[in-house]
């Protein structure tokens, strides 16, 4: 049984996947054609949609005399960086060591302190204290540029180094993370999409976007942990694999189905 997708993160998959070609732009009809392929009525679409303007991750814009929603900057960059989350699946190794964040932020800006810890979970960072984050070292470009974006980076201090607490760093790992969480989100999207067959690009796209959106938060809520301090049999190993045999089978024939869709 697929797994249930909010239509607003189905849509920053379909602008993900088809409008970053075309100036990351897309029609309304072209919205709502490929959304109702998905099973989602217009009135939710245009919902969602308000929904993504008001976070400033789509902006009204009309190209050739047709009115339409462009991504922003900003999500562009987003959607960018995630590539390598979502397809690549890079994961650390005990020689990369930790990164460590560490931030201040004054009471009189407290905002500023709530989208730091909203980045910062975003990206996958444990908390190991109050004002102190921890993920795997590779993490530090990623982070750095996310938080340069969000002009939070003076805020911040950043450390790498190896772990020299006391005791067993995978028993602080369970502390930092919920590692029973993640894992359980891996085995619901190894569930959901174990036996799953396209006969047509119609039944293709209809798989692989939801798919696609399922997966895509997963690699931010396990960023990359070393196996090495994860339990034996990390489901994480299997949803990776699983996640690879649908796009390499469903991507193209999704992807021809929907610029079919797309043509005016």
């Amino acid at each position: 049984m697929p797994l249930d997708v909010a239509p607003r993160q189905l849509i920053t998959t379909l602008y993900g996947l088809y409008a970053r070609a075309d100036h990351d732009w897309l029609s309304v009809a072209s919205v709502v054609r490929l959304m109702d392929e998905l099973g989602v009525d217009a009135a939710a679409v245009r919902s969602s949609v308000s929904r993504l303007k008001k976070r400033d991750v789509l902006r009204s814009v009309s190209m050739d005399g047709r009115a339409g929603y462009a991504l922003s900057p900003s999500a562009v960059e987003v959607l960018r960086e995630g590539d390598d989350r979502i397809w690549s699946r890079p994961r650390a190794t005990v020689a990369d060591g930790w990164l460590v964040v560490v931030f201040s932020v004054p009471e009189s800006e407290r905002e500023k302190r709530h989208a730091l810890r909203s980045q910062l979970t975003r990206l996958g960072f444990g908390s190991a204290a109050p004002g102190v984050w921890v993920a795997p070292g590779p993490s530090y470009d990623e982070l750095v540029r996310a938080l340069d974006r969000l002009e939070l980076t003076t805020y911040t201090e950043f450390f790498r180094g190896d772990y020299l607490g006391s005791g067993d760093v995978s028993a602080r790992m369970r502390e930092w993370w919920d590692l029973d969480a993640m894992s359980a989100a891996y085995g619901d999207f190894l569930e959901a999409y174990a036996d799953v067959s396209s006969d047509s690009p119609h039944e293709a796209y209809r798989t692989y976007v939801p798919m696609l959106t399922a997966w895509r938060r997963l690699p931010y809520l396990d960023p990359g942990l070393p196996l090495e301090h994860l339990p034996q049999g990390w489901a994480g190993l299997a949803a990776g694999e699983r996640f690879a045999e649908l796009d390499a089978a469903l991507r193209k024939p999704a992807g021809e189905h929907a610029q079919r869709l797309l043509r005016p």
